[in-house]
């Protein structure tokens, strides 16, 4: 195994990463139940999440972007600031920032579910989500800047949103045609990195 790795990426296995057209990622996913949090399969589900994220470089991953229909994602990304968040959060609820305070920064967004394509989007610069963790502890969390849009982006997911929904037409055409070309180099990258860790 490779030295640096995430205890939960050392543990997890990998999974297939669902695209976008698969029913699961178009429509809102079931929240974790009391009899769910604090079980060895949802402690599995996280580690093979994290697994999953490392292995396709992401910056974050939801439930059912693993075919999993559950409202829950983890997050392994560095900030502008280059400090490193780790985290995992279930049944989590986007707080409403005040449109007067709000800002908005638009900057390149892209997606394991729809692999290759970067668009320009905005999002808001600041985020808290509120939801439990894995045990079913209350959990609050906070990011500004990049951290921000990713908690939003994994929000937005188990939504049953993509960020191409929050494209326009035209843009989401191009995004679409330029997976369409670069999906099969992204898997096989993809494939290329869990092969070497011996997932």
């Amino acid at each position: 195994m490779s030295e640096g790795l995430l205890p939960e990426v050392e543990r997890g296995a990998v999974r297939r990463i669902t695209v976008v057209g698969e029913e699961v990622l178009h429509r809102r996913c079931t929240p974790v139940t009391d009899a769910e949090f604090g079980t060895p399969e949802l402690a599995r589900l996280i580690d093979d999440m994290f697994a999953t994220n490392h292995v396709a470089h992401g910056a974050g991953l939801a439930a059912n972007q693993v075919d999993v229909d559950l409202r829950l994602f983890v997050w392994d990304i560095e900030d502008d600031w280059g400090v490193r968040h780790v985290g995992h959060i279930a049944n989590p609820v986007l707080d409403e920032e005040p449109v007067a305070g709000r800002r908005l920064v638009e900057e390149l967004e892209g997606c394991l579910s729809v692999p290759g394509p970067f668009k320009s989007l905005a999002r808001a610069d600041h985020a808290v989500v509120r939801g439990r963790d894995k045990d079913g502890n209350a959990l609050v969390v906070e990011g500004r800047g990049y951290f921000a849009r990713c908690l939003q982006h994994e929000t937005d997911h188990l939504h049953g949103r993509l960020y191409l929904d929050r494209l326009g037409k035209r843009e989401r055409r191009d995004a679409l045609r330029e997976m369409a070309e670069a999906r099969d180099e992204v898997f096989a990258r993809r494939a290329a990195v869990a092969e070497r860790l011996g997932k």
